[in-house]
């Protein structure tokens, strides 16, 4: 999941996979609420139980990886 969500985000920024960072916060890369809701629609077709306010209380790479790693 973790290479997939990178390259989601970059598909969803246009820009490539390795110029996001695990801990950049994705705000300052571009990455506004309504992408934000198009990832949690994207991750919830897929099976993940990917909340949008647990998203964006923290808008790192990393943190993300976790809330769905844990996620049923």
């Amino acid at each position: 999941m973790s290479d997939d969500l990178r390259e989601h985000i970059a598909e969803i920024l246009d820009v490539p996979p390795d110029t996001i960072g695990d801990e950049d916060n994705l705000l300052d890369h571009g990455f506004d609420s309504i992408r934000m809701m198009s990832l949690v629609e994207a991750l919830r077709a897929k099976g993940h139980a990917a909340d949008f306010t647990q998203l964006a209380e923290q808008p790192t790479l990393a943190h993300w990886r976790r809330l769905l790693t844990v996620a049923p």
